[in-house]
């Protein structure tokens, strides 16, 4: 009896095992592969590094980007609202950024308007009318276009968009809506991609109650789908306009990149990332011009900061 007892005592290998454990060494916890402790050293450590490294960008942009309002003590009103950039004229320097500004709003936002309406009919597609083969066939279609370099896209419209608004709208074809157009196929898979997961995710049971009232299917589609889902396509437009926003090669190619603001939508611009690309690199390091681009540069980032709140708010009032 007593040896039976013992036996089914796990009680002293537990303590063995314990005491096993605890003679291994923090090397030996971090290398093992089976290891707790290494799984969370490395979630933790990538998700710290996460946000260094956006704190560091936020940081850096932020101290090169006032340095044109510290110390070369250009006025920040006139920055942001003037429409005048010689920043190498001999006498009277001018830095008006608004041209810029408006350029880069302007693409962003006849982008979006040229590509919601194709994103969501292919979303719709995919997600309502074809569920299976629709997206057989679309989603491929997605990927590859998401998998294609901007410069493609820059060359495409270089070679196609650009000589077409030449001959049927005159100037040299170079001009905003070529850009719009360019950067618009550019976020077309990104808008319809999360368009068409927003439209899956509507419970079947608001289509069902539609159908039970004698209501067809676009009319399902129409007033409960579309409305259900509202939100969240509204996400996707926000998430493609601050995909277009900062697009800086492919809108460089086809803009025109002219100083000037822009009478109309057949006028050549330039945006904040063309006006960067294009001057940087002819800029010394410390430099007024080179302050005034990193105060462009600034602007950049707080837009950018601007749609993610946007998006962020969006979010919480779905999950509302």
């Amino acid at each position: 009896m007593k040896i039976g007892k013992v036996a089914m005592d796990p009680a002293p290998a537990t303590a063995s095992k314990s005491k096993l454990i605890n003679e291994k060494g923090l090397l030996w916890r971090l290398t093992d592969r089976t290891s707790e402790s290494r799984g969370k050293v490395l979630i933790y450590s990538s998700a710290i590094l996460m946000i260094v490294a956006v704190t560091a960008i936020t940081l850096f942009l932020t101290i090169q980007g006032l340095r044109s309002f510290v110390v070369d003590h250009l006025n920040f009103w006139t920055f942001i609202t003037g429409t005048q950039w010689y920043p190498d004229r001999a006498q009277n320097p001018s830095f008006g950024a608004f041209p810029f500004i408006f350029g880069s709003m302007a693409v962003t936002f006849l982008a979006a308007l040229i590509a919601t309406p194709i994103a969501i009919g292919t979303a719709i597609f995919m997600a309502e009318l074809a569920k299976k083969w629709g997206t057989k066939v679309m989603q491929p279609i997605i990927e590859i276009l998401v998998g294609i370099p901007s410069v493609v896209y820059g060359l495409i419209g270089l070679s196609l968009i650009v000589p077409f608004m030449r001959v049927h709208f005159g100037g040299s074809g170079f001009n905003l809506l070529a850009g719009a157009i360019v950067v618009g196929i550019m976020i077309l898979p990104t808008v319809a991609s999360i368009a068409a997961d927003s439209i899956r995710a509507v419970p079947d049971s608001l289509r069902q109650a539609s159908y039970a009232i004698g209501a067809t299917k676009w009319q399902t589609i129409w007033r409960v789908v579309i409305p259900a889902a509202g939100s969240s396509l509204v996400t996707a437009i926000v998430l493609g306009m601050s995909r277009a926003f900062g697009e800086a090669l492919a809108v460089q190619m086809v803009i025109g990149n002219v100083v000037a603001l822009p009478k109309s939508i057949f006028d050549p611009s330039a945006t904040l990332t063309t006006i960067i690309t294009l001057s940087m690199g002819h800029t010394t390091t410390g430099s007024i011009l080179n302050d005034a681009l990193w105060s462009l540069g600034f602007i950049l980032l707080l837009i950018s900061y601007v749609f993610i709140v946007i998006i962020r708010f969006l979010s919480r009032r779905r999950n509302a």
